[in-house]
């Protein structure tokens, strides 16, 4: 048998630390191996213990979640899963600690104290799991001026041509998509990245409600074009940027307007990003750039494929700079990447295409 996860607490309520001391401790996966009274102590415990995961709350005196976060990643590379109240002020600071490096985050189900986290075991418990399992990334990775990790699959010479194809002209579409890990890699690649007058760009982002429209709003204070939740009817404009709202798929007419839809889930998300770059693909043809970041599952493949097949160009995170490596393997692996490219050089390669 594998040895247990050891499992770092960190809350400023002591009820909170024993509740979700508790639940871990009746699951065979984990140990906990300490227990935080605030942001100051789980930094000085992280460093002491060293565990293979930590629980995070946000509000805390003295240093809260998202700066022990950041404290925490510039000595060693720990996965960071955040305990979130669902509020409007929880979401801004949740997301706030997504973008310093946490791994995911789990709502707490009543609030900042909550007596019922028996509601969301399923969800912390795999989410954690999943996060144990994660190469977190303290500093930007080394070789990332390479296009490609040297253990990726070759792309072949033909696709990599393809990639730098001069685009057909008129208003180019950018669908950026991303899941677990999603948000630090977002405020990487989007300041880096060069609407001005010639794309529009849409980030699909798997989060629920509320957390979207923070998303936005974090993203808007560090990129240097207008970025907002996408609202039903929001017409796509050059150096524009919309995020899907969580709860809602995201179409796009060809009238270059958006639609939202409460249809079904696809792989278990909605948003998915496979709706929005296959409406995309359908609108607005080889001018479609297609890109799949970090993330679980497989959702934005089929969607890679759509882009391909209308003559877009689609691009992939690699290996090399993911936190998990599961979304752009799977659109790899199905054959319909253009160019496999390191995260800190996704938002030139994809400003050069749409120049």
């Amino acid at each position: 048998m594998n040895a247990p996860i050891r499992v770092l607490v960190v809350d400023d309520s002591s009820f909170m630390r024993g509740a979700v001391a508790r639940l871990l401790s009746a699951d065979r996966h984990f140990e906990v191996c300490g227990q935080a009274r605030d942001g100051l102590d789980a930094v000085k415990l992280a460093s002491e213990l060293c565990p293979d995961v930590i629980t995070m709350d946000f509000n805390m005196p003295g240093l809260n979640g998202a700066e022990a976060t950041r404290r925490i990643l510039a000595e060693r590379p720990l996965p960071i899963v955040m305990l979130s109240a669902h509020t409007r002020d929880g979401a801004a600071e949740t997301v706030d600690a997504l973008a310093a490096g946490a791994v995911d985050f789990v709502e707490k189900p009543d609030g900042e104290v909550s007596a019922n986290m028996s509601n969301v075991r399923d969800e912390l418990i795999q989410k954690l799991l999943t996060a144990a399992g994660a190469k977190v990334l303290s500093a930007p990775p080394a070789g990332s001026a390479s296009t490609r990790s040297a253990s990726e699959p070759p792309v072949s010479r033909r696709a990599a041509r393809s990639a730098v194809r001069h685009m057909p002209p008129g208003l180019r579409i950018v669908v950026v998509a991303s899941s677990t890990g999603g948000p630090s890699a977002l405020v990487r690649v989007l300041p880096t990245l060069r609407l001005a007058e010639h794309a529009a760009l849409l980030v699909v982002q798997h989060m629920p409600p509320a957390f979207t429209a923070a998303l936005a709003d974090q993203l808007s204070d560090r990129v240097g074009y207008a970025v907002r939740e996408a609202r039903a009817g929001d017409a796509l404009e050059p150096g524009l940027a919309l995020v899907a709202p969580g709860g809602k798929h995201l179409l796009v007419a060809r009238s270059g307007r958006l639609a939202l839809s409460d249809a079904p889930p696809q792989h278990g998300v909605r948003p998915a990003a496979d709706v929005t770059l296959k409406s995309a693909a359908q609108a607005y043809g080889a001018r479609t750039v297609g890109v799949v970041l970090i993330g679980m599952g497989r959702d934005g493949a089929t969607g890679l494929a759509a882009v391909k097949a209308a003559g877009g160009r689609t691009l992939a995170q690699d290996r090399g700079s993911c936190t998990v490596y599961g979304m752009p393997r799977a659109a790899v692996e199905m054959g319909v990447v253009d160019e496999v490219v390191a995260l800190d050089r996704i938002g030139s390669v994809v400003s050069k295409l749409v120049s």
